[in-house]
C-alpha cells in the first residue's frame, strides 16, 4: 500500500471539510445577525453554528494539520526548505487563525455579545475564498 497517497487523500479529504465549513459559517453569522431580534430562530442559528464548529470544522482543521505534517514527514524535512511549501504554511496558518476568530465570534453569538452586522460577516467570508484559491496555485505550480 502506499501511504503517502493515502494520507494525501486523507489530508485532501480533510481540506475539503474544513473549507466548507469556514465557507458556511460566517454565512450562518450573516443570518443570525440579521434576526437577532427573533430568539427563537436565533436558538436553531446557535445550535447550527456550535454543530458545524465544534462537530466539523474543528476536528476537520486538526486533521488536516495532522495529515499534512504526516506528509511532510513522508516527504523528508527537506521539504520543508522549500519556498512555496512555507508560503502554504503560512496561508494555512491564517487559515487556522481566522478559524479561530470564527469560534470567537460563535462565543459572541452564544453570550449575546455580537456587535458585528451582517455585512461584516458576508465581507470575511470572502477571506478563506481568496486563501483556497492562492493556497491551490501554489501547491499546483510550485513556485520557485
Amino acid at each position: 500500500m502506499n501511504f503517502y497517497l493515502l494520507f494525501k487523500s486523507l489530508h485532501l479529504i480533510a481540506v475539503i471539510s474544513w473549507m466548507a465549513g469556514l465557507l458556511y459559517l460566517p454565512r450562518i453569522f450573516v443570518y443570525h445577525a440579521e434576526n437577532s431580534e427573533k430568539k427563537d430562530v436565533t436558538s436553531i442559528f446557535g445550535v447550527m453554528e456550535r454543530r458545524l464548529y465544534y462537530y466539523i470544522m474543528r476536528p476537520a482543521m486538526l486533521l488536516s494539520w495532522i495529515f499534512g505534517i504526516v506528509l511532510i514527514h513522508l516527504n523528508g524535512l527537506e521539504s520543508l526548505a522549500f519556498f512555496w511549501v512555507q508560503i502554504k504554511i503560512l496561508l494555512v496558518i491564517i487559515l487556522t487563525i481566522y478559524n479561530e476568530y470564527l469560534g470567537r465570534c460563535l462565543n459572541a453569538f452564544k453570550l449575546g455579545n455580537n456587535t458585528k452586522s451582517s455585512r461584516f460577516f458576508r465581507i470575511i467570508n470572502e477571506v478563506p475564498t481568496i486563501l483556497l484559491i492562492l493556497i491551490v496555485f501554489i501547491v499546483i505550480f510550485k513556485p520557485i
